[in-house]
């Protein structure tokens, strides 16, 4: 480069780095980095680069970019938000809470931190408390179905099934593409005994998705509820070639396979 080129433009670099993103998390936080070196106050490259970082599983690194944007802007809700969501995969909830609620506090109509708020109170099974925060990311951005499917699933957590099924059957009416409303739906029928309606939904998921193990499983709980036993059986043992550890695990926790706790087939597929 002569004495008076110009450095690469940084907004070609920017716009480059987010088009490879989401399948390149690695590449893009070289290129913002690229940026960064030029310009360390770009506050669009650190805020992605954080996103990137998080995508990565680096999310030590990630929150140094969030808080760097902080520095600069310490009202910024979105870099609150990520923060927090780097801080809880840490399992630093406490810190993680904190963020959230300071993202809300930054901007009170910002839908993401409620959510994300609610997700985290509901693994410390802080239910009701999870539904609020939930509720109030429903009442800012009705558009979005993603805070009313966990709405639902924490509503299945309380054994409040029927609420639960009302919700996801609003949301597959809604949003007739959205499967996991549209799984959840069977799983609540599955919850209220309905399971031969449960069955119809798995089956309309498997014909399109026929390796998806969590419908898979469902399906074979389901006909072990109706003591339909070979096919509950045939179905656990293509649910367990798929991921042995964790089905094997639901399984042995399962009330509907009680009554197989003695059939030497059901023992040998779950080495009960």
């Amino acid at each position: 480069m002569g004495l008076f080129g110009s450095k690469e433009n940084l907004e070609d670099l920017i716009h480059h780095a987010m088009s490879v993103m989401e399948k390149q998390p690695k590449a893009a936080i070289s290129l913002f980095d690229k940026v960064l070196k030029q310009d360390s106050k770009n506050a669009l490259a650190l805020f992605n680069k954080g996103l990137a970082l998080n995508q990565r599983k680096k999310y030590s690194d990630a929150v140094t970019c969030f808080d760097k944007l902080l520095e600069i802007d310490p009202k910024d809700a979105q870099a609150f938000n990520n923060k927090g969501i780097a801080m809880a995969e840490m399992g630093n909830i406490q810190e993680s809470a904190e963020c959230y609620d300071k993202a809300i506090e930054a901007d009170p109509k910002y839908a993401a931190s409620y959510f994300n708020k609610g997700v985290l109170l509901d693994k410390l099974q802080e239910h009701e408390e999870a539904i609020t925060a939930l509720e109030k990311a429903i009442s800012i951005d009705p558009r979005k179905p993603n805070a009313l499917v966990y709405k639902g699933i924490v509503l299945g957590k309380m054994k409040r099934h029927e609420e639960a099924l009302n919700c996801f059957q609003n949301i597959c009416k809604k949003y007739p593409n959205n499967l996991d409303a549209f799984f959840q739906k069977g799983i609540q029928l599955a919850e209220l005994k309905q399971h031969e309606k449960a069955l119809k939904v798995f089956d309309e998921i498997l014909a399109k998705y026929k390796d998806n193990v969590n419908v898979i499983y469902a399906k074979s709980r389901s006909k072990a509820e109706l003591g339909m036993y070979p096919e509950s059986l045939e179905l656990l043992k293509q649910a367990i070639s798929k991921n042995p550890k964790l089905i094997r695990k639901w399984a042995k926790e399962e009330k509907a396979f009680t009554n197989l706790h003695n059939n030497d087939k059901f023992r040998a597929l779950v080495k009960l």
